[in-house]
């Protein structure tokens, strides 16, 4: 294995990590420096990570796999530090995106581009889940020559920084939902999912796009960015969606929202036949009335992300048809990361995305 043996920038073994301790606490945390472990590992520096809505979800029990005492964390830009033997596609040195699906490359389900579901046992959604994440001063990647992707020179961490999460799901989300150029698209909720689906929406030159937004700040965000795109409250969006569409309702319909009223009204504001795609991950079960939507014909489509096109997305962004550098709206150092949290949490200061730099030497 080609290891560097270099210690890190605080001087020991140890390093800092933001750490779920139990069910509605996390805590920084001193922990050991991490280790490769497989042939196929590398170790990341992180140099810029961020809070993602799933790590709320970890915070707050709602994702029953999350162990307690892992790192958490799962958006994150860095430096490969060391690579296994088997590793081939990066080096010590490489700036790189961390993808948040851990996928071997080799299974049915991989093969196949379904890299979510990947058989292997920490396939899927590990990091900052079952293994440790990257809201920490390094981090382990298994299969590093799936889940790690060199950054084009000229892209910085910032613009790179969403690339393996929440713009990796944006992406996915608008292809497999099927959108064509005369199609009229609704997309449920304007959270950093949500305008990250809308970047990628909007590659597809829909005729028409409209958001769902409740909260005002996001309202006149998407106002500010994309004048072209149409916004309008849950409270009347089903009607809205009526009178700005060709066919009795929208074409595609993307619920990014995840509140206990939007998958209902994803539903509802569809016309016969559309696409209904899930995006969010809810806290409580949400109810499909077959009876009452009988008859509409549906097409649903759900689940994690198949985060299998980071470097596509790259290109995108180097091409510069992607900018989601906006949303970056906090900047705070990984030591007051709790704080980063309270604002992310409680939705305060006009917070869309949050970026955690490494503490000062």
């Amino acid at each position: 294995m080609m290891i560097d043996i270099n210690l890190p920038r605080n001087g020991g073994m140890t390093m800092k990590a933001l750490t779920y301790v139990e069910q509605g606490r996390f805590a920084l945390t001193e922990k050991p420096r991490p280790a490769l472990l497989d042939s196929r590992d590398a170790i990341v520096r992180v140099t810029l990570s961020s809070i993602c809505t799933s790590d709320l979800h970890i915070k707050h029990g709602s994702v029953p796999r999350a162990v307690p005492g892992v790192t958490v964390g799962h958006e994150m830009v860095g430096v490969v530090e060391s690579v296994g033997s088997a590793v081939t596609t990066v080096s010590p040195g490489d700036r790189v995106t961390v993808n948040v699906e851990t996928f071997c490359g080799a299974c049915f389900f991989c093969k196949h581009g379904y890299v979510n579901n990947c058989t292997d046992p920490n396939g899927g959604w590990a990091l900052g889940c079952r293994i440790d994440g990257g809201q920490a001063e390094l981090v382990r990647v298994p299969y590093a020559d799936q889940g790690l992707n060199k950054i084009p020179d000229t892209v910085s961490d910032e613009q790179a920084l969403f690339v393996g999460d929440v713009l990796a799901t944006g992406f996915w989300a608008a292809r497999i939902s099927e959108i064509q150029e005369e199609d009229t698209v609704l997309i449920i909720g304007a959270g950093p999912t949500g305008l990250c689906t809308l970047m990628c929406v909007l590659l597809k030159r829909p005729r028409r796009i409209i958001v769902c937004e409740r909260d005002p700040a996001r309202i006149r965000f998407v106002r500010e960015h994309y004048p072209q795109v149409l916004t309008c409250p849950p409270e009347t969006c089903e009607a809205f969606v009526q009178a700005n569409s060709d066919h009795g309702g929208a074409d595609v319909v993307l619920e990014v929202a995840g509140a206990p009223d939007t998958f209902r009204l994803a539903w509802r504001c569809a016309r016969p036949n559309a696409i209904v795609t899930v995006v969010a991950l809810y806290d409580r079960p949400q109810i499909l009335p077959l009876p009452e939507m009988y008859g509409k014909n549906l097409t649903f489509k759900t689940g994690g992300v198949d985060g299998c096109h980071c470097a596509e997305i790259l290109e995108l962004i180097r091409r510069g048809k992607i900018d989601t550098t906006p949303l970056i709206t906090h900047r705070f150092p990984l030591h007051d990361i709790e704080e980063a949290y309270r604002i992310f949490e409680n939705k305060l200061d006009g917070v869309i995305k949050i970026a955690i730099t490494p503490n000062e030497i």
